[in-house]
């Protein structure tokens, strides 16, 4: 095991034309990614990650996921915030903060892609219920997931990605885990929809 910073993110080429969609997330081996609102991890290299990979692009996610967010962060910098939900109340809410609202995760791909301008992709960055119908649905083409080296209690875990649908198409490192300033073992993993 090595501790090493992180690096480039590692991403199949980039599209031509259009946004793609994407999905990002950490997991525990046990396939946690919350417990009760809040990641039950901090490793730097992982948030590190998700800055660089999600910098100038439209985010989606739902309303559980933007409260969990600390409000000296919301909305994200530098990224479209477009968050989930079916109340008209919490929607006004939304666009008092300077995040989008939508009503279903097709508006919200919608509303990211019309906001895209020069980013090749829309991320999904949660919870749990907006992953999992991605997956379903066949909405995200890829998965960029950290993977920890432990197990955690939680409440929210993270899609499955069959096989027969999913690819991992890189990760670092290669085998075995990098190690976290915080002492966390962790690896880097993106997968393509087959």
């Amino acid at each position: 095991m090595s501790r090493t910073p992180p690096s480039r993110p590692l991403l199949p080429s980039e599209p031509t034309t259009g946004p793609h969609i994407g999905m990002i997330w950490a997991q525990a081996r046990n396939g946690v990614i919350g417990a009760a609102g809040t990641m039950p991890w901090h490793v730097p290299e992982d948030m590190a990650r998700f800055r660089n990979l999600t910098h100038g692009s439209p985010v989606i996610m739902g309303r559980k996921t933007w409260d969990s967010l600390p409000e000296r962060f919301r909305p994200l910098p530098g990224r479209t915030n477009i968050v989930i939900t079916r109340d008209d109340a919490t929607s006004r809410e939304l666009a008092e903060e300077s995040a989008v609202p939508a009503s279903s995760l097709e508006e919200a791909v919608e509303l990211a892609k019309a906001r895209a301008e020069s980013a090749h992709r829309v991320w999904i960055m949660g919870g749990g219920a907006i992953y999992a119908e991605a997956v379903e649905k066949e909405i995200a083409g890829l998965a960029s997931v950290t993977r920890f080296d432990l197990e955690v209690d939680g409440d929210t875990y993270a899609p499955v990605l069959e096989p027969q649908q999913w690819e991992l198409a890189a990760a670092e490192p290669a085998s075995g885990w990098s190690i976290s300033e915080s002492g966390i073992g962790y690896r880097f993993e993106t997968y393509q929809r087959i």
